[in-house]
């Protein structure tokens, strides 16, 4: 928004704030004036330090580098008495620098809001919406009547690159939610006086932050000054709703990214070409590995081609071998569910959004599942109501309890009970509920504990068209789900050995660059289950592990399931970019739920602790990951064609499917080449196909029953009797090797 005189409260308008303590990251305490900032004490230590400062994070917020300690410490609850006694509470201050991620986010946030006084200065009627960060950079939503378009780019990064140089300093201040209204009404901004009356409505102030003639209403934090970029580059623009609602004003997204230094944005920018080159999908159809027909099958819904289905089948009967090693059971489950089931678990209607609808076998029960979702959005009046109580009764069903005076809750108690009293079917969004009856279906003792199940078991979700991804988010999926139902004290033992479970399947293809998330819960939230002893723990035990392990994992608040905390492995490809894999859960809440119960050793029932773990995630995602992370050339144990015979001419073609069979009975997946051609053709056929081994054979390896093997990396290995052939080949699927892929992609 363009701003000629607002301000914000003058400082000496202030009261004065209280002394602070801050602890700095090496245990040294500081007590200052309230008034002092991050920067300040940056200055303090040196001015070379206070030059690298960005922001600071205290106590796990960040902040301005420039906003003053004591009122980061009301904010917090940790200030003091007055202004000459220190804080009851210390405060521990992370000076932030180009070093440390979280300023690389502060610094996107103040170059969305570079980007979008650009845009204000090129164009006329903006209005503007939000600009937050992203994992690779930034966007903001305008609304202008203009549109904008790619070849408008370099006009736009002119101007941000004058904005940058002019390195003007980013001014918070605060108003009160009316001054905050009028400001924003005053400079045509509809928009965000509509966040101000809707979102912000709670809020008695809001914070706006200034840059020269630009004023936009935002939380921040940003970066002491526009200098601090020193690359910057916009992406695309694409099409957007205020506030991501499609019945809401479309608005126009700009993308953008920012570095502090050029070398990262050319590096990053490397990344995004190799990571066209390596799109699943264009390798996924160019290999025939999957298929995805949304006129005729279905968005999001992977039909896998022979050659993914071998690798598919690989990684199942891998993990199978593994698990049945590991002391796990196999099961089965159907693929839907009564509804009451998944009430019963709470998955529904705690993701209703991203299930199918259920399943009735009357009209009318889908006639009601969509009047109750109706009346629980509010988007039903009066008119709508009569019209669908007339098409119920003309179906032949009667609610005699159902009154249009009643409220909203009665109402849906009534639709719901009737709902119960007739069969509602769900597609299976979760394995977890079905895996607590198969522990239910049978009487249970201490003895038999732990009790851990495994299924391939394939779920289904109603993921947003948009949000679809080739194999990376589909709508069906298989899970290599697995439950582990056991007692209070051999939860650390388990969980350590599915963390250990985890770290052996991704090495086993090679990925040994990961680190661990631990989701928890935010205290602050009415969306999660369980009593705070349970959950408390839960995290506890989960956090225990981890320490004990020594493995590199971050804590992140609000991120856990709703029944439970989690340990989810964010794995780096061979590129750079990070994937979230493997996951353990645990779960206190699932047992409570379904009244699971084991016999104890005080022959008296018990509650299970459950835990939930799936180390590829889904199958879908695992391998669409893979055929990235691999470039489509699968290391030779996964690889969906490991040799392929060429023979010299069709007087070979006889000994080259004597070969293929010998091949073939030890256990490799091997074709014949019988097309016609020189071998020249074939070899490069092979070598586009990423074909791991080539098997040449003409009337000389016919006559003394040997094979001319190729390596698609190392190129010739030479002839060699077919036997031994086949035990090199053998023992290079048997150690898992990822060699060849790693070659490939140096």
């Amino acid at each position: 928004m363009m701003s000629q005189s607002s301000s914000g409260p003058a400082a000496s308008d202030a009261a004065p704030l209280p002394s602070v303590t801050v602890r700095l990251p090496d245990g040294v305490t500081q007590t200052h004036p309230g008034h002092t900032t991050s920067m300040d004490i940056a200055t303090g230590i040196s001015e070379g330090l206070a030059r690298a400062v960005v922001a600071a994070d205290v106590n796990g917020k960040v902040i301005d580098a420039d906003r003053p300690l004591g009122e980061i410490a009301a904010e917090l609850g940790a200030g003091g008495n007055d202004a000459d006694k220190p804080s009851d509470g210390e405060l521990d201050l992370r000076l932030l620098t180009n070093r440390d991620q979280e300023a690389l986010d502060v610094l996107r946030h103040s170059a969305a809001h570079v980007m979008a006084r650009a845009v204000m200065r090129l164009y006329d009627g903006v209005s503007l919406a939000f600009g937050p960060t992203t994992e690779g950079g930034f966007y903001y939503d305008f609304d202008l009547d203009v549109p904008v378009r790619e070849e408008d780019f370099p006009k736009i990064e002119a101007e941000m690159k004058k904005i940058i140089k002019e390195k003007e300093p980013f001014e918070r201040f605060v108003l009160d939610r009316d001054e905050a209204r009028k400001l924003c009404d005053d400079l045509d901004q509809d928009l965000k006086v509509e966040h101000i009356d809707t979102g912000l409505s709670e809020h008695s102030t809001v914070s706006f932050y200034r840059q020269g003639e630009f004023v936009d209403l935002c939380r921040g934090p940003h970066i002491p000054d526009a200098g601090k970029i020193k690359a910057i580059k916009l992406m695309s623009v694409a099409g957007s709703h205020w506030k991501g609602d499609v019945k809401n004003r479309p608005l126009q997204r700009l993308y953008g990214t920012a570095f502090f230094d050029k070398k990262e944005l050319k590096q990053y920018l490397h990344q995004l070409e190799e990571a066209k080159r390596r799109d699943h999908r264009v390798l996924g159809k160019q290999h025939g590995l999957f298929a995805i027909n949304p006129d005729e099958v279905g968005q999001g819904l992977c039909l896998w081609l022979p050659k993914g289905a071998r690798v598919r089948v690989t990684l199942e009967d891998f993990l199978r071998k593994e698990l049945l090693q590991r002391g796990y059971d196999p099961v089965y489950s159907p693929h839907i569910g009564r509804v009451e089931l998944y009430e019963t678990s709470g998955h529904f209607p705690y993701y209703r959004d991203s299930q199918f609808a259920p399943l009735f076998g009357t009209e009318v029960g889908g006639l009601l599942d969509a009047w109750s979702n109706r009346l629980e959005d509010g988007s039903l009046d009066k008119d709508g109501e009569d019209k669908l109580m007339a098409a119920v009764e003309a179906l032949g069903v009667e609610l005699p309890e159902y009154k249009l005076s009643m409220k909203v809750d009665d109402k849906r108690r009534v639709l719901h009970d009737w709902q119960l009293a007739n069969e509602r079917y769900l597609l299976k969004p979760m394995n977890c509920p079905h895996h607590c009856h198969i522990f239910k279906a049978q009487a249970r003792s201490y003895r038999q504990l732990p009790l851990r199940l495994f299924e391939f078991g394939t779920v289904y979700r109603h993921e947003q068209t948009g949000e679809l991804n080739g194999m990376l988010r589909v709508r069906g999926l298989t899970q290599d789900d697995a439950h582990i139902f056991c007692t209070s004290d051999q939860v650390e033992e388990e969980f350590r050995a599915t963390i250990e479970l985890t770290k052996f399947v991704l090495q086993s293809v090679g990925l040994d660059d990961y680190r661990v998330q631990l989701s928890l819960r935010d205290p602050d939230s009415s969306k999660y289950v369980g009593s705070e002893e349970q959950w408390d723990a839960a995290e506890g035990a989960l956090r225990g592990v981890l320490e004990q392990s020594g493995m590199n994992f971050n804590e992140e608040p609000g991120e856990a399931a709703f029944y439970g905390p989690k340990a989810d492995f964010m794995v780096r490809d061979c590129i750079g970019r990070s994937w979230q894999l493997g996951t353990v859960q645990l779960d206190y809440n699932l047992p409570e739920r379904f009244k699971l119960e084991y016999n104890g050793t005080d022959n008296q029932p018990h509650r299970p602790v459950m835990i939930h773990r799936a180390p590829f995630g889904s199958l879908e995602r695992f391998t669409g990951m893979l055929i990235e992370h691999f470039a489509g050339a699968f290391p030779m144990w996964l690889s969906p064609e490991q040799v392929r015979v060429l023979p010299l001419s069709d007087k070979s073609l006889e000994y080259a499917v004597a070969v293929a069979k010998q091949l073939d009975e030890a256990g490799l997946k091997v074709t014949v080449d019988s097309t016609g051609g020189k071998v020249q053709a074939k070899i490069r056929n092979a070598q586009l196909d990423l074909v791991n081994y080539m098997a040449v054979v003409g009337p000389k390896e016919a006559e003394t029953g040997q094979i001319a093997l190729r390596d698609r990396i190392d190129g010739d290995l030479g002839s060699m009797p077919t036997a031994e052939a086949i035990a090199r080949l053998t023992e290079e699927v048997k150690q898992r090797t990822v060699r060849q892929a790693v070659k490939a992609d140096a």
